[in-house]
């Protein structure tokens, strides 16, 4: 072999070259003279068999000796196995009692005073006796003979099977310098080739000297077979393993190098943008309002990040991570604007009305400047669509100055838009909540959380029950964000709920909600909201804000009464759309507007009337009464048709109706049942007649106590035969007993009463307290009955 790699004999190695003699020097290694006693060299890794050359590095002081003065003499040495290679200096016990002569051809003295010997094995010996161990170890050697190589022909497949094994292994193994192959091709002679193929073979120290100490070379054949069957079963193993894994490491080591190359690229550029990135968020860090917690969560994220390749999946999980405790303003706080006067002035510029939610504002405010701090209220505004809820909220934040961020819940049926999803989870986001506040910089911002009535639950989760912590003044201070994995103060938070129904809102939702009513608009209200806002806003929107024409109270006060039906605005808001599009249209083809519009002008553009009060003026037929309902929308008026038929007395219900309705007609039902004498009603007619009662629009469920006077009346009417007087609308739930009780809803019932052109209500004695709450202005030309008995009802009502 060409390498010159040379060796320490004590060191531990895994590969030792060996170099093999000439075959023809390997013949005639009998014949040479070798005296009975020559000087020992102990090897510690490694066996030296005969006809095979091996360089080694002699480090030991006695080594050196013993090798300078064999190779001074006649160049003989013996060489003999150590029993335990970690053993220093070894005594006669360490040594092996079979070794090989060996022949020193070459002696070079290194540079770092070492000694280089390669040594050529001879004959094997075994040692008679040791007859010096100072200065170096001498021993008398018998000489063992080579027994001659069996001309059998199952020697020869030994033979064979050698060479093949042989050259598999080394085929197999890296390692092993491809030179050996050719080496063992050219091989002829047997007991050389054994020699060579233990003198190579990666096994243990103790194996190789067995195979030197066999004397009879069939046996020693025939151990080196299953040696090399056993490191041959390794190499394949091992190779495997290898070719596993190549593709792998491959992959990695070009993704790595190529990683390289990029990093160097960007220092080029000017430095790595990924480190520069990691210093900016460190940076930013250093000015953010922390608590302890998140300072360390940080410290943990950013020595994670600076740890991960950019590449790696999880790297930009901790990375978005970071970037939103950066991003969400921890302590930035906005100033309150404590003047009152200015916060009562821009309120009302924005609204009309609504003075109960002015005022608890304005009293909100007047604590927060005595106080200087102080938990934030949770309101809820409840009320008909159309009314402003919304925008107030966006009033109220310019009041205070205060940002304003919305958040709408209509639909809403995943907890995980409130409180977040986890990081680990693929789209992983924080809930609406924090993105909010991440949104607009600020931890005291006024926040609308619209349609708080209209969120769903499934088995997603609840978000209402997770509104419980935003929402609770004792609990929102450390609210949990389970994308953000820390608490978060939100009890600077203005938060201001919307809903229509009341109802709808879970008990324990409601419990922490302070919740204020904003009933329906009355007609003047309309029309002040119309001259103030609605017209100058559709006016901008159509180009139409240079062009100097009117709009006069009476014409606006028809388009509500005669074009909509509802509480608050939005109809309204259309129809003036549709108004000023008629008048843009006009500008376009004449060139100039009529200065004022009139009714006529109106009819013209909207057609004519959709609703009408005629309705109620035309004289009603026994058995019909107007009554007063509420609705998520608002107030409306409710006809309760009754007819009588022969029969046996049964009682029919028609117009889909609830419940609670339904045992409302039986209980009126019964109650002038019992007292048919009473009301000149013959008693006779109630096992005779069978009688109807209908509530028309009978697509529209209907529910509720508060029709129970109404139906009293009508049935009282129909079997009495006397009208119920015209203009009149009633309210109200009724006992067996003959009580009227209290409903609610009261001022968008009245409301509904006065848009539809009625004059006179009958409600509860107890629901007077309810009509004062109203403005005065608003309910002028009604006239009130305030009732205690159904006795009273029927004296009013009847004609």
């Amino acid at each position: 072999m060409k390498e010159n790699l040379f060796m320490r004999a004590e060191d531990d190695l895994d590969f030792m070259p060996i170099i093999p003699l000439n075959e023809t020097d390997n013949e005639n290694l009998n014949d040479i003279e070798i005296p009975k006693e020559l000087p020992v060299l102990p090897l510690r890794n490694t066996v030296l068999f005969p006809g095979v050359v091996l360089p080694i590095t002699v480090g030991r002081d006695k080594s050196i000796k013993a090798v300078n003065d064999a190779y001074k003499s006649d160049r003989l040495i013996g060489v003999l196995a150590q029993k335990d290679s970690t053993i220093e200096d070894p005594s006669v016990a360490d040594l092996e009692d079979v070794g090989t002569v060996a022949r020193i051809i070459k002696l070079i003295k290194m540079p770092d005073g070492g000694t280089t010997v390669i040594l050529q094995g001879k004959r094997r010996f075994k040692v008679g006796a040791i007859t010096a161990e100072d200065p170096y170890f001498k021993a008398q050697v018998v000489l063992l003979q080579e027994a001659e190589a069996p001309k059998e022909q199952d020697f020869e497949a030994y033979v064979s099977n050698i060479k093949d094994l042989a050259a598999q292994i080394i085929q197999l193994s890296p390692n092993i310098p491809s030179e050996a192959s050719i080496i063992l091709k050219n091989i002829e002679n047997p007991s050389f080739l054994i020699h060579f193929v233990s003198s190579n073979l990666n096994t243990e120290l103790h194996e190789k000297q067995q195979l030197l100490e066999i004397h009879h070379i069939k046996s020693r054949a025939d151990l080196l077979l299953q040696l090399l069957q056993r490191e041959l079963q390794f190499a394949e193993l091992k190779n495997k393993l290898t070719n596993k894994t190549k593709t792998e490491l491959d992959k990695q080591q070009r993704e790595y190098f190529l990683q390289q190359q990029l990093k160097s690229n960007k220092y080029e550029l000017g430095g790595d943008t990924n480190e520069r990135e990691l210093k900016e968020m460190q940076k930013k860090a250093e000015s953010k309002k922390w608590p302890a917690t998140a300072r360390d969560l940080f410290r943990k994220g950013i020595e994670r990040l600076e740890r991960m390749h950019p590449t790696t999946p999880d790297y930009s999980v901790v990375y978005n991570h970071l970037d939103l405790m950066l991003e969400l303003p921890w302590g930035d706080y906005t100033e309150d604007s404590y003047d009152l006067k200015k916060a009562k002035k821009i309120l009302d510029q924005d609204h009309y009305g609504m003075d109960k939610v002015k005022e608890r504002i304005l009293e909100y405010l007047a604590v927060l400047k005595l106080k200087g701090d102080m938990k934030s209220p949770i309101l809820c505004f409840v009320g008909p669509p159309g009314i402003g809820k919304t925008s107030l909220g966006r009033s109220i934040a310019s009041a205070i100055g205060r940002k304003y961020v919305r958040i709408s819940l209509g639909g809403l049926h995943d907890e995980s838009e409130i409180r977040g999803h986890r990081k680990t989870y693929i789209g992983a986001m924080p809930g609406r909540i924090l993105q909010s506040l991440r949104k607009i910089k600020s931890s005291n911002p006024v926040m609308i959380l619209d349609e708080i009535d209209k969120t769903g639950s499934d088995f997603r989760g609840d978000p209402s029950s997770a509104l419980l912590e935003v929402l609770d003044p004792e609990q929102n201070h450390t609210f949990y964000d389970n994308y953000l994995e820390l608490e978060y103060d939100l009890s600077k938070v203005l938060f201001v709920a919307t809903a229509n129904d009341i109802n709808a809102i879970p008990h324990a939702l409601r419990d922490r909600l302070e919740i204020i009513d904003l009933s329906g608009y009355a007609v003047e209200e309309k029309v002040e909201i119309a001259r103030r806002h609605l017209v100058p806003k559709q006016k901008e929107l159509h180009g139409l804000k240079p062009m100097n024409f009117k709009i006069a109270d009476k014409v606006l006060e028809k388009v509500i009464q005669d074009y909509t039906r509802e509480s608050g605005v939005r109809e309204l808001d259309r129809q003036l759309a549709s108004i000023m599009r008629y008048q843009a249209k006009e500008y376009a083809i004449k060139g100039k507007l009529k200065a004022q519009l009139t009714t006529v002008d109106i009819e013209k553009v909207l057609g004519k009337s959709r609703y009408s009060n005629d309705l109620y003026k035309v004289a009603n037929m026994p058995g019909v009464a107007v009554g007063l309902a509420w609705t998520p929308v608002g107030g409306d008026i409710l006809f309760i048709e009754t007819s009588l038929s022969d029969g046996k007395g049964d009682l029919k219900l028609t117009g889909n109706l609830g419940n609670v309705m339904k045992e409302s007609a039986a209980t009126a039902l019964t109650y002038l049942q019992s007292n048919a004498r009473k009301y000149d009603i013959d008693p006779e007619l109630f096992n005779k007649k069978t009688i109807h009662v209908h509530v028309p629009e009978g697509a529209v469920p209907k529910d509720g106590p508060s029709a129970g006077v109404t139906m009293m009346s009508a049935i009282s009417s129909a079997l009495t035969g006397r009208r119920v007087k015209p203009y009149l609308a009633m309210t109200g739930e009724i006992t067996l007993r003959g009580q009227v009780l209290p409903v609610g809803g009261i001022k968008e019932k009245i409301l509904a009463a006065r848009r539809a052109g009625l004059k006179e209500i009958v409600l509860c004695w107890q629901n007077e307290k309810d009509v004062q709450e109203i403005d005065s202005a608003f309910i002028k030309g009604l006239k009130f009955h305030f009732v205690k008995t159904m006795q009273q009802v029927l004296e009013l009502a009847l004609v």
